[in-house]
């Protein structure tokens, strides 16, 4: 694994658990996944990448009880803590650069794991957002116009905020971008650390 797979995959990536497991976190979830998928129809599944515990997959299921989902995570506490919980359908504990499957889904997703990933491996993280999906892309990061490295709690090369969006889009022809929105970290009611997300739709 490279450096930064080894990085979450460690301790830090046990104590992120902790961290992000409220009550408040999981109703801003729920805020912003009733937002998204209001421009969707039809998911009946679900693939994400870089899962963590389940709190996105958590809110997904108050919206859609019904729907199917898979879940990819590296971080062996995270990933056990997952499949326990029973949102999910599969959950492979793995990197995001190895996870391979022929599954297709009607909704494949990120949320704040582009910008945990090392600049090599974006490529291939992008290529299984697509390629795994039926119809819906959604990107939920944190954006910039220009490729940055931020310092992330202490830490150097953990963090990179970039246009991810615009770098999908130009990768394939064949994908539109639906809806996007920003979601401020000091919004009174649902806040959510900053994070813009994209909304994409293949054609």
């Amino acid at each position: 694994m490279n450096e930064q797979e080894l990085f979450w995959s460690s301790e830090f990536g046990d104590n992120y658990i902790n961290r992000n497991i409220s009550q408040s976190f999981l109703n801003s979830n729920i805020n912003m996944f009733k937002d998204v998928l209001s421009k969707t129809d039809e998911i009946e599944s679900i693939l994400e990448l870089g899962a963590n515990v389940g709190m996105n997959l958590k809110a997904i299921k108050t919206i859609l009880p019904d729907v199917t989902i898979d879940a990819v995570e590296i971080n062996n506490e995270a990933a056990q803590k997952l499949e326990k919980s029973n949102l999910c359908r599969k959950v492979f504990q793995e990197p995001i650069s190895t996870f391979n499957t022929k599954e297709m889904y009607d909704l494949t997703f990120t949320k704040t794991v582009l910008i945990h990933l090392n600049e090599k491996d974006l490529k291939v993280a992008y290529e299984k957002l697509f390629e795994r999906s039926k119809k819906y892309i959604l990107i939920a990061e944190y954006y910039n116009p220009n490729p940055v490295t931020i310092e992330y709690r202490g830490h150097h090369n953990k963090l990179f905020k970039r246009d991810f969006c615009a770098e999908i889009m130009s990768l394939f022809n064949n994908i539109e971008l639906i809806d996007y929105k920003f979601i401020y970290s000091k919004d009174k009611d649902f806040p959510l650390d900053d994070i813009t997300w994209f909304l994409l739709k293949k054609t």
